[in-house]
C-alpha cells in the first residue's frame, strides 16, 4: 500500500473510533459538568471517585485491549474460528475480574480516607461508587465487544450506539441530579444511576447487533463453555496490558490523591483540567487503536513494509492533533475551565486561576503523552506487551510520581508541581516505548 492508501485506511477506521471514544467520554464529562453546576463538593467527590473507578476499570480493560490485535491477526490470516474464541474468552476474563474488584468500590470510603482524603468528600465518593460499581461488569463487556468490532473494521455501529448513550445520559442526568421532569433530586447518586443505565443499555445494543449482523461467529451460543487454550492466550497478552494501564492511570489517580491533600478548590480544578486533557487524549486513543489493528493485520500476514508505512502515517496524524491541542490550551484556557463552573459560584475565580495554570502544564506533555500511547498501540499490534509494561512501571511511578511529590510538596509548587511530575513520567515513557517499537517492533 502507498502512503496515501494507508492514510485513507487509517481515517476510515480511525474517525469512527475517535468519535466513539469522544462520545463515551462525553458521558463522564456530562457528569462532571452538571455536578460542577450542582455543587463544588459533589464535583470534588466525583473527581476522586471517578479516578478510583477508572483505575480499576482500565486495569481490567487490558483483556479487552488484547482482543483487538488477536482478532485482527486472526481475521487477516483467515482464522475465523479463532476470532470467536479469543473474543468470548476476553469476555469471560473481564467478568471474573469485574466481580473480583466490586468489594473495593463498595467499601471505598475507608480506603479514600486512608489515602488522606477529606472525610465528607470520601463519603460522597463512596455513595457514587456503590452505584457505579454495578455498571463495571457491562462496561468491561462493552470494551471487549468494541475491540472485537473495531478489529473487524465495524467501528461505525459503536459510534452510533455511544452517541445515543450520550444524549440519553444527559437527559437522565438533568432529571436525577437536579430533580427535573418530576424526578427526585439525587445529586451525585443521580449521576451514578445514569451511568449505570447507559453502560447496561450499551452492552445490550452491541450484543443484539453482533447476533444479527455477525451470526457466523455465534458469539453468545454456549457462552458458559470455557475454552482453556484461548482463555490462556488472552490472559497472557492481556495481563501485561492491564498492568501497563494500571501504571499510567495509577499515576493520574495518585496525582488526584496528592492534589486532594492540598485543598478542595485545587481538586476541583484538577478534575476540570483532567477532563479537558482527557478529551484530547481520547483522540489519541482512537489513533492508537487504529495503530494496534493495522499493526495486528500486518503482523498476521508478516508484512513488514505495511507495518512501517502504516506506523509512520498514524504517528504523523497524531502529531498534528497534538499541535492543535497545545494551541488551544495556551490561547483560550480560561473559557475552557470556566465552562465547567456555575457563573455565580463564589469560588469560580479561584478555580479558574488554578485550572489555567494546570492547562499550561498539560500543553507541555501533549507530545509526550501522544508518543507513549501511540507506541503502546503499535507494540500491542505486534503482540509485544511485557517490555512496555516494565517501561511504564518505571517511568510512571519511580520517576513521574516521585517528581510530582517533590515538585508539588517539597518545593512548594502545589498542584502545578504535581502535574509537572506527569510531564516527567510521560516523557520518559514516550521516548523509551518509541525506541522499543522502531528498534524491534518493525522486524516481523
Amino acid at each position: 500500500m502507498t502512503y496515501r492508501a494507508h492514510a485513507r485506511a487509517t481515517l476510515l477506521l480511525g474517525l469512527p473510533l475517535i468519535g466513539s471514544h469522544l462520545a463515551q467520554f462525553a458521558i463522564h464529562m456530562t457528569d462532571t459538568l452538571m455536578l460542577g453546576w450542582y455543587d463544588i463538593k459533589a464535583l470534588a467527590a466525583v473527581t476522586i471517585a471517578g479516578s478510583f473507578w477508572f483505575l480499576l476499570f482500565i486495569m481490567g480493560s487490558g483483556f479487552a485491549f488484547a482482543v483487538a490485535p488477536m482478532v485482527a491477526s486472526a481475521e487477516a490470516s483467515g482464522e475465523g474460528t479463532q476470532v470467536r474464541r479469543v473474543t468470548r474468552m476476553g469476555m469471560w476474563i473481564s467478568l471474573v475480574y469485574g466481580v473480583a474488584v466490586l468489594p473495593l468500590m463498595w467499601w471505598s470510603g475507608p480506603l479514600l480516607i486512608l489515602l488522606g482524603q477529606d472525610v465528607e468528600i470520601s463519603q460522597i465518593a463512596q455513595e457514587y461508587l456503590r452505584i457505579t460499581c454495578l455498571g463495571t461488569l457491562p462496561a468491561l463487556l462493552v470494551m471487549v465487544l468494541k475491540n472485537y468490532l473495531a478489529a473487524l473494521e465495524r467501528a461505525g455501529i459503536v459510534l452510533w450506539i455511544t452517541l445515543s448513550a450520550v444524549v440519553l445520559n444527559a437527559l437522565v442526568n438533568y432529571a436525577l441530579i437536579f430533580g427535573n421532569f418530576g424526578a427526585p433530586e439525587l445529586g451525585v447518586e443521580g449521576a451514578a444511576i445514569s451511568s449505570l443505565v447507559m453502560q447496561s443499555l450499551s452492552f445490550i445494543a452491541l450484543a443484539i447487533y453482533i447476533m444479527r449482523k455477525l451470526p457466523e461467529h455465534a458469539m453468545f451460543q454456549r457462552f458458559w463453555r470455557i475454552d482453556r487454550e484461548a482463555f490462556g492466550a488472552v490472559f497472557q497478552m492481556g495481563w501485561p496490558i492491564g498492568m501497563t494501564n494500571l501504571a499510567e492511570s495509577g499515576l493520574f489517580t495518585a496525582s488526584a490523591v496528592m492534589v486532594g491533600w492540598i485543598g478542595t478548590a485545587e481538586l476541583a480544578a484538577h478534575g476540570i483540567a483532567l477532563q479537558l486533557t482527557a478529551i484530547t487524549f481520547m483522540v489519541q486513543v482512537g489513533f492508537s487503536n487504529v495503530a494496534t489493528i493495522r499493526a495486528g493485520q500486518a503482523y498476521g500476514t508478516r508484512n513488514a513494509l505495511s507495518l512501517k508505512r502504516g506506523a509512520q502515517v498514524v504517528l504523523a496524524m497524531s502529531a498534528v492533533v497534538s499541535v492543535f491541542v497545545v494551541i488551544a490550551f495556551l490561547t483560550v484556557p480560561a473559557p475552557l475551565v470556566g465552562a465547567f463552573l456555575a457563573p455565580d459560584d463564589p469560588e469560580r475565580g479561584l478555580i479558574i486561576g488554578i485550572g489555567v495554570s494546570l492547562l499550561a502544564v498539560a500543553a507541555l506533555f501533549q507530545f509526550a503523552d501522544s508518543a507513549q500511547v501511540m507506541a503502546l498501540g503499535l507494540l500491542r499490534g505486534v503482540h509485544d506487551t511485557k517490555v512496555p509494561m516494565i517501561i511504564a512501571a518505571v517511568a510512571y511511578w519511580p520517576l513521574g510520581l516521585s517528581a510530582g511529590y517533590l515538585l508539588g510538596f517539597t518545593y512548594g509548587y502545589g498542584a502545578v508541581g504535581v502535574w509537572m511530575g506527569l510531564v516527567v513520567g510521560l516523557a520518559v515513557a514516550g521516548v523509551l516505548m518509541m525506541y522499543r517499537f522502531w528498534a524491534t517492533g518493525v522486524r516481523i
